[in-house]
C-alpha cells in the first residue's frame, strides 16, 4: 500500500539545469503550432482555473508545452514520469523552476517510480492524464479514496488503453476516460510517423549500426508498426513482419513485406524489434534461435514484451558494451544485445517522438481535458473515444499551421451526400 505522502515541491535530478531544459523546451515549441494556438487561447479564456489535474507522462520538451499550456488555462498541475528511461533531466528541471510540481529522473527505480506517482497524486485530483494507465491503476488498487472526486481522465498510449478496456470489461472501472490515443490525429500521426522515424533513430544512436541490408523484424503491425516497419525499409534494411492478426498480417503482405512467425525469423533476424503492447512477444524459445550478434528492442509501452528473465537465464554473463548496449554472452558462445534495458528504445535511448507530430497529440490532450471539465458530468463511466470536432479542429489547424488549404463540399455536393434518389443516368 502507497502512504499518502505529503505535497513535496518537485523531486528532479539537478535544479541547475533550468536553463537548459528552457531551451529544449523553446526549440519544441517552435514545431508545435497548434499547440501554442491553443496555449493561447487558454491564457486569456482560463478554461481549467483552479481544477487539479495528476499526470503521468513521459517528462519531455513536447510534454513541458503540454504542462504549460495546462498551466496557463489555471490548472493545478502535478506531473511524474511514465518511465523510468525517458525523462529529460534538465526538462524536469525547467518544468519545477517554472512552478509545475515534476517529479521524474531518468533512471529512477522502481520504488522511485511509484514515489513520483504518489506524489502527484498528493493533491486529491479532478483529472488524470496517464500514458501506459499506471497512475489510473494505483488509483484504483491503492488509492481507491480519492476515486469519488475524480472527475475523468485521459489516455495517451495504446498499451494504456487496453488496459482501461480491460478494467472497464471487468466493471472496475469508475471513472470516464478518454481514449487520446484513438483519436485519428493521434494514431494516424504519432503512432506511424513518430514511432518509425524516433524508433529507428534510438537504435542507430544506442548502436551506430548501418540499417541498409539489415534484415530487420518488427513484431507487430499495427500503426507503430506499419510506421517502424516503412522507415526501415526506407532505409534499406529488408523488414520481416511478424503479426498475430491475420487482416494486419495479410495487410503486411500486401505492402511488400515477408510475413513468417518468429521462430521461422529469428535464425536470420539481424534485428528484432517489438511494438505490440503483449508480453513475452520475444520469447526463450526465440531468444534459443537468434543469431551471434543479433540486436533485440522494444518499442512498446512496457518492458514485458521481452521475456528479459529467460535472456538472464540463458546468459553466461552480462556486460554493457556501450550506453544503451548490453551484451548478453550465452552458455553457447552466442552473443545477444539488449537495448535500453527492453524499455521503450525511442525515448530511452533517442528523445521520442518528433515534437511536430507530438503537437498533435498533446493537442488533443488540451482540448480533452477542457471537454472533460466541460462535460464531465454528461459522460458514463467508460472509455471514450475523442470527440469528433476535437479531432476535425486540430487537422484543421494543422494544415493552417502549414499553409495547406484545402477544398469544401459545396451546399449541392452536401446534398447529394446527404441523399439516396440519385443513381446511374
Amino acid at each position: 500500500m502507497l502512504p499518502l505522502p505529503s505535497p513535496s515541491p518537485h523531486d528532479v535530478a539537478d535544479p541547475g539545469q533550468a536553463e537548459a531544459g528552457d531551451q529544449l523546451i523553446d526549440w519544441a515549441l517552435r514545431e508545435m503550432p497548434v499547440l501554442a494556438t491553443i496555449r493561447e487561447r487558454f491564457r486569456a479564456q482560463r478554461p481549467l482555473d483552479g481544477v487539479r489535474v495528476s499526470a503521468c507522462l513521459h517528462v519531455t520538451a513536447e510534454t513541458a508545452n503540454l504542462a504549460r499550456t495546462l498551466q496557463d488555462g489555471g490548472a493545478l498541475l502535478r506531473l511524474c514520469a511514465s518511465n523510468p528511461l525517458s525523462t529529460q533531466d534538465p526538462v524536469a528541471a525547467a518544468l519545477a523552476a517554472s512552478g509545475v510540481p515534476t517529479f521524474a529522473r531518468r533512471g529512477e527505480d522502481r520504488d522511485t517510480y511509484y514515489g513520483h506517482i504518489a506524489q502527484a497524486l498528493a493533491h486529491p485530483p479532478a483529472l488524470t492524464m496517464d500514458d501506459g494507465a499506471d497512475l489510473v491503476g494505483i488509483l484504483h488498487t491503492e488509492r481507491p479514496e480519492l476515486l469519488g472526486g475524480i472527475w475523468g481522465g485521459t489516455e495517451e498510449t495504446t498499451t494504456g488503453v487496453v488496459r482501461l478496456r480491460a478494467m472497464a470489461r471487468a466493471g472496475v472501472l469508475r471513472y470516464p476516460i478518454i481514449a487520446v490515443n484513438e483519436a485519428l490525429t493521434k494514431h494516424l500521426f504519432d503512432n506511424r510517423y513518430g514511432t518509425g522515424q524516433s524508433t529507428l533513430d534510438g537504435l542507430i544512436r544506442a548502436t551506430n549500426m548501418l540499417v541498409a541490408g539489415r534484415t530487420v523484424v518488427v513484431c507487430g503491425y499495427g500503426w507503430c508498426g506499419r510506421g517502424l516497419a516503412a522507415r526501415a525499409r526506407g532505409m534499406g534494411a529488408l523488414v520481416v513482419v511478424t503479426e498475430v492478426q491475420p487482416v494486419r498480417a495479410l495487410e503486411a503482405v500486401m505492402e511488400g513485406f515477408q510475413v513468417m512467425t518468429l521462430a521461422a525469423a529469428a535464425p536470420i533476424a539481424d534485428v528484432v524489434i517489438t511494438v505490440t503492447g503483449d508480453c513475452n512477444v520475444v520469447d526463450r524459445a526465440h531468444l534459443e534461435r537468434l543469431k551471434d550478434g543479433a540486436v533485440i528492442a522494444n518499442s512498446g509501452h512496457f518492458n514485458d514484451e521481452i521475456n528479459i528473465a529467460a535472456l538472464d537465464d540463458l546468459a553466461a554473463s552480462v556486460r554493457q558494451v556501450r550506453p544503451q548496449v548490453a551484451e548478453y554472452r550465452l552458455r553457447d558462445g552466442r552473443r545477444l544485445h539488449l537495448l535500453a534495458e527492453g524499455r521503450l528504445l525511442n525515448l530511452a535511448a533517442a528523445e521520442g517522438h518528433p515534437a511536430a507530430v507530438m503537437d498533435m497529440s498533446f493537442a488533443n490532450q488540451a482540448l480533452c481535458v477542457e471537454h472533460l471539465v466541460l462535460h464531465h458530468d454528461q459522460l458514463a463511466v467508460a472509455v471514450h473515444d475523442v470527440p469528433a470536432a476535437i479531432d476535425t479542429s486540430i487537422a484543421e489547424l494543422k494544415l493552417a499551421a502549414m499553409g495547406i488549404t484545402i477544398d469544401r463540399l459545396t451546399a449541392e455536393q452536401e446534398a447529394y451526400l446527404a441523399g439516396w434518389e440519385s443513381g446511374t443516368s
